[in-house]
Formats: structure tokens, sequence, C-alpha cells
């Protein structure tokens, strides 16, 4: 007799979100030319044309916010694109023929999660910024 088979349920949720946020860091080597906020653009689109040819390259990824000091950034990009680009991220290997890495620290859609993002990376220059998402000013 043939054990039972296990259930097996498959949930997809869905997302009424526009957009996608994602809270990333780059990683480069020690000495390595840090690259300024156009720069980060660039890398970004390269490498989703590198992965997703001209078609990824035309996915409309914006960088919302970003630190320069500890190369963290914020990502927004459209729902249907979160994949690509997270994707596309993930296997870049190179800034200026060194070695570099991607690392998606928080993905988050709508906009408590993105104000939640902002927050953790822009504090350091703006201190009053969580008092005042927190508290509701309207």
């Amino acid at each position: 007799m043939a054990p039972p088979a296990a259930a097996y349920e498959r949930r997809v949720l869905v997302s009424a979100a526009q957009h996608c946020y994602l809270r990333v860091r780059l990683e480069l080597p020690d000495g390595a030319a840090r690259p300024g906020a156009p720069q980060l653009k660039q890398l970004v689109v390269a490498a989703l044309r590198e992965l997703h040819g001209e078609v990824g390259a035309a996915l409309p990824v914006d960088v919302l916010a970003y630190e320069e000091k500890s190369l963290c950034a914020v990502l927004r990009v459209i729902s249907g694109g979160l994949v690509k680009l997270w994707s596309a991220l993930t296997l870049q290997g190179f800034y200026q023929n060194r070695r570099c890495a991607f690392r998606v620290l928080q993905v988050g859609g709508g906009l408590p999660s993105i104000t939640a993002v902002l927050c953790v990376c822009l504090a350091p220059f703006f201190p009053f910024l969580p008092f005042l998402v927190s508290n509701d000013l309207t």
C-alpha cells in the first residue's frame, strides 16, 4: 500500500502596489572608486541590459535616495519589473573593472514600506525624520 500523498497548497500573494522599492547596498573592495548617484543609476541600467537586453534596460528604475558614504540606495521599480531588477542586481559583478556585489537589504511595496525604507536610509542626515513619520501631522 502506497503512503498517502502529501497535501500541497500553493499560495500566491498578489500585491496591488504599482511600484516596489528595494533598499540595496553596493559592496566594493577597499580603495575602489565610489560611484555617485548618476554612476549608480548607470550601473543598474547596465546590469539590466546585460541580463535582459534592451527590454531590461528600458525598465523604469528610479534612484530615490543614495548615500555615497555607505553605498546604500533606495530604488523604485514598477511591480512587474521587480524580478528582472533583483536578478540583474544579484548577477552584477563588476564596477570599473573591479569586483562588486549588490546586496538587497529590504524589499517592499506601497507607501508605508517606502516610508520606513527612506527613514532608515536618510535618518543620519535628517534626525527628525523618524519622528515626523511616526506622528501623524495631518
